[in-house]
């Protein structure tokens, strides 16, 4: 006999006390109906039993006020290995489904493995309550047949809830949802409304809205989950050690109890979603319902990852009203039922290896459900995926170049994969702190701008839970001595400064590992491993460089912890500018001033905190250069003098490829016609070329400053700025004036360059020649 799971009281007379009792019953088979009846029998003996599709249903509920439906069904379990009771690889190549058997094996798992099956009821409901719902959620369409079918989906979802009792919150997957949307009399009033302002049938437009919304929405099934991770496996499980925030999941979860969580995760890699529901789903999380893009919904990706929550929304609704209306009911719907949601704000992986500007159109979805009273909040999870090493990295530098993406499919899948099978170290998936929705929307006010500052909420919470990793520490010592190699001793030496300031910061970072030898060593050999750097071992000890040609592969690593640098640079840059002003009044003033301006000449690459924030992390970064900058600031001589003594410049490494890009946009603006009108992908080609050729000319630092990606965000910049549209002579002073505004930077840039190469030269003589 299998284990009674969940039920509720039964006794000879508490059915006739509360109500005549009807057992509803969701079996397949005959086993289970077998074992349902003798469940019935034992728990509730004067109870009558129907099966959920049974016609007599809806005159059942139709003859007795004081009914009491009470749901049950039978809920399979895998068989227990190691004391788990997980589907393995080898239950999916048995052709078997472990959470419903064939029904010839029910019988024979009873006798030999009667814990395997379990008696699950749900919470039962009175047909009154019941019938206020009905009467409240689909408004009492379809009669006597519709509040049976009603009553059924009811009781569906009550034993959903149940099951996860006995298998765990990580299989929490809605149940009929298309149904449960459509029959909505909310939905039916939305069509109704949609179909008017068409001037369209309103049978057409809710039979068109049907089929959206079963476009979009996920199916979820148990086995599928499990034939999705095992099929997914090996394009991620091999690559990396996955090292999480566990104490950040834990406060989640406790939120997850009471608002639906949307997981917004940093985007660098094809793995990423993977990777993070491998960690949800050991930490027993309900598995996040993935929004997708449509490239990705290949076979057997996309029929399989369906069935596994993956939500493949087209990636542009154009004016397709109907689309429009079936995908925020959807989201609706997800936030009132506290379904998690998983999408990813940039909308495609990073190519340079810091966060891209993010995409605000799905907020909107999230938003409408506050205000349409579906939820009284939605969580906002910042998330950092971040890895040691990435395989796919080398082809998306390429396509900063200029090489053409290639296209997602089976054979790339096959080649994705075959590519995943060596181990590169660690990924890391870290939780920002958690944002409320509704607070985040009423700080930023109403206006076009409310759903912007959200996002770049999100994005600055992702930067901050970002750890520096190995890769990115030594990558930004050797991408800043340019084309010199160093030895061991010397790679130490010129990072040492970095990580006593990191440590300062409280930045998580491999601190113990890189101020060891063997560490510091290990971490190169395995840039070396991946070509990303070159050792030369025929001298008297080896020294390493930037391998030739790896330079945008080598600052992808250095940007993924770069935003952790950038007001330490901003910081340097204004000290430059103060002891270079000529101007009157406070020294402090002057530098706040031209902090902001080199805030907004940034704001297209990096996500900085509002003003007054930014300005306490500003004099934070001022009391780590020196604790006594106050009395080091009263003059211009006094800022220069306090820059040269810092132990650590970092501005000309951190800044220098982003403001190069610029210069190649703003010199290629300046030049043009301000009448004519700019091909943006035509103009970013060109300034491929003119980039490539600059380099060549020595005008530019690095090979990594030539980047469309880079060149993008500088356009929109100028686009900021009313520079890209055509214009008149004011908008060709206007170019000039940018050209003037980044040639000024760029110089002081220069200048702490020259400062941080004496530093070198000071830290590097006489050490390893």
């Amino acid at each position: 006999m299998p284990l009674v799971q969940t039920s509720f009281p039964s006794t000879s007379n508490g059915d006739q006390a509360s109500g005549s009792v009807l057992v509803l019953a969701d079996a397949r088979t005959a086993t289970e109906q077998e074992l349902i009846a003798a469940w019935a029998r034992a728990q509730h003996p004067s109870a009558e039993l129907l099966y959920h599709d049974d016609p007599l249903l809806a005159s059942r509920l139709e003859s007795a006020d004081d009914l009491v439906v009470a749901p049950v069904r039978i809920t399979w379990l895998p068989r227990e290995r190691d004391g788990d009771r997980r589907v393995r690889p080898a239950d999916l190549l048995a052709l078997t489904n472990p959470h419903r058997p064939w029904a010839f094996l029910q019988r024979r798992i009873v006798r030999a493995d009667p814990q395997r099956a379990r008696v699950t009821a749900g919470e039962p409901a009175p047909a009154s309550d019941l019938r206020r719902r009905f009467g409240e959620e689909v408004g009492g369409a379809g009669g006597a047949a519709g509040f049976a079918a009603f009553v059924a989906r009811q009781a569906s979802l009550a034993l959903e809830r149940a099951e996860r009792q006995v298998i765990g919150d990580r299989y929490k997957v809605p149940r009929l949802v298309a149904e449960q949307i459509t029959a909505s009399a909310r939905f039916r009033e939305r069509v109704a409304e949609l179909a008017d302002r068409l001037g369209r049938p309103r049978d057409e437009v809710l039979d068109d809205a049907t089929n959206a919304l079963q476009e979009v929405a996920a199916v979820q099934s148990r086995l599928a989950i499990d034939v999705f991770r095992a099929v997914m496996g090996p394009l991620h499980k091999r690559a990396w050690n996955v090292e999480v925030d566990a104490a950040g999941l834990e406060r989640l979860r406790e939120l997850n109890r009471r608002h639906a969580l949307v997981f917004l995760p940093s985007h660098r890699s094809y793995a990423d979603p993977l990777v993070l529901a491998q960690v949800l789903d050991g930490h027993d999380f309900p598995r996040n319902h993935l929004v997708a893009g449509g490239n990705m919904a290949f076979w057997p990706i996309g029929p399989l990852g369906k069935r596994a929550g993956l939500i493949f929304i087209r990636r542009s609704f154009g004016d397709d009203d109907i689309y429009k209306l079936a995908v925020r009911e959807y989201f609706g719907h997800l936030v009132a039922k506290r379904f998690n949601i998983e999408w990813y704000l940039e909308g495609g992986r990073t190519r340079t290896g810091k966060l891209r500007p993010p995409r605000y159109g799905l907020l909107r979805y999230l938003v409408d459900a506050l205000s349409d009273n579906r939820a009284k909040d939605v969580v906002l999870v910042p998330v950092s995926i971040i890895y040691e090493q990435l395989e796919e990295v080398e082809a998306m530098a390429a396509e900063q170049s200029g090489a053409k993406k290639q296209a997602e499919g089976l054979r790339w899948l096959a080649g994705y994969a075959r590519a995943q099978r060596r181990n590169v170290g660690a990924a890391q998936v870290r939780f920002g702190e958690p944002l409320s929705l509704r607070e985040r929307l009423d700080a930023a006010g109403e206006g076009p701008a409310q759903l912007e500052k959200v996002a770049f909420a999100v994005c600055d919470g992702i930067n901050r839970a970002t750890p520096v990793t190995a890769s990115s520490l030594v990558t930004f010592a050797l991408l800043g001595v340019r084309d010199r190699a160093l030895t061991l001793d010397q790679v130490a030496r010129v990072s040492a400064p970095l990580l006593e300031y990191i440590e300062r910061r409280n930045i998580a970072a491999p601190l113990v590992q890189l101020r060891r030898p063997a560490g510091l060593r290990q971490a190169l050999d395995a840039l070396g491993d991946a070509g990303v750097v070159s050792a030369f071992t025929g001298g008297t000890e080896p020294v390493w460089s930037i391998a030739h040609g790896q330079r945008h592969v080598a600052a992808f690593y250095r940007n993924g912890a770069i935003h952790h640098l950038v007001n330490r640079a901003i910081v340097e840059l204004a000290i430059l500018g103060v002891a270079r002003s000529s101007r009157s009044g406070d020294p402090l003033d002057a530098a706040w001033e031209d902090a902001v301006r080199l805030r907004d000449l940034l704001k297209f690459e990096f996500f900085f905190a509002d003003k007054v924030r930014f300005r306490d992390e500003l004099i934070e970064e001022l009391e780590l250069l020196d604790a006594g900058w106050r009395d080091h600031v009263g003059t211009p001589e006094d800022a220069a003098a306090l820059l040269a003594a810092s132990r650590m410049l970092v501005a000309h490494r951190a800044l220098r490829s982003f403001l190069d890009a610029q210069l190649v946009v703003a010199h290629l603006l300046a030049a043009r016609d301000p009448r004519s009108e700019i091909d943006r992908d035509a103009f970013i080609k060109e300034c491929l070329g003119v980039g490539q050729q600059f380099l060549l000319q020595g005008k530019l630092h690095g090979a990594e400053s030539v980047s469309a990606e880079l060149y993008a965000s500088a356009l929109r910049q100028a686009s900021n700025r009313d520079l890209v549209d055509p214009g008149r002579e004011a908008v060709s002073t206007a170019r000039d004036a940018f050209l003037e505004e980044i040639e000024e930077v760029l110089a002081r840039l220069t200048r702490i360059a020259e400062l941080e190469a004496t530093q070198l030269e000071e830290v590097l003589d006489g050490i390893g020649g």
